[in-house]
């Protein structure tokens, strides 16, 4: 596997390059909520990850290969898991920066509680400093 990480060409490509808009909009909603004052980015940014594809995974993809290293995509807590937990995990992420947030959410709803949590843990992380470069998170 390979050491690389997403990085802002990668957002570029159109299937995530349409994610990343739509998750801009609910940003900003969220955002103007009170409840969202005391939230740190990373947390507007599940909770906009989960309004736009947990809540609503019934409705919507970036072409590029990239293969992700499992020390650096996995949340802590599951660092521990088998490889099997781990190795799907990956997959969901590999799948996000090559179909999009949308189908990987899909498939990870599919999974257990603890792999489409740690998903959603793993895509903060790898979302996070590309969206807070942008400006997109604060």
């Amino acid at each position: 596997m390979s050491d690389q990480s997403p990085n802002i060409q990668h957002i570029e490509q159109v299937p995530l390059k349409a994610d990343v808009e739509r998750l801009s909009s609910e940003i900003q909603k969220h955002y103007e909520r009170p409840e969202a004052a005391n939230l740190s980015g990373q947390e507007v940014l599940k909770k906009s990850l989960q309004t736009a594809y947990v809540q609503t995974a019934q409705t919507k993809s970036a072409a590029g290969k990239q293969v992700l290293e499992s020390e650096n995509i996995l949340p802590d807590y599951a660092k521990a898991a088998p490889e099997e937990v781990k190795a799907k995990i990956e997959k969901l992420i590999e799948m996000t920066f090559r179909d999009g947030i949308q189908k990987a959410t899909q498939e990870a709803k599919k999974q257990s509680p603890f792999v489409l949590d740690a998903f959603h843990d793993s895509l903060v992380e790898k979302l996070y400093p590309i969206l807070k470069q942008r400006g997109i998170i604060k």
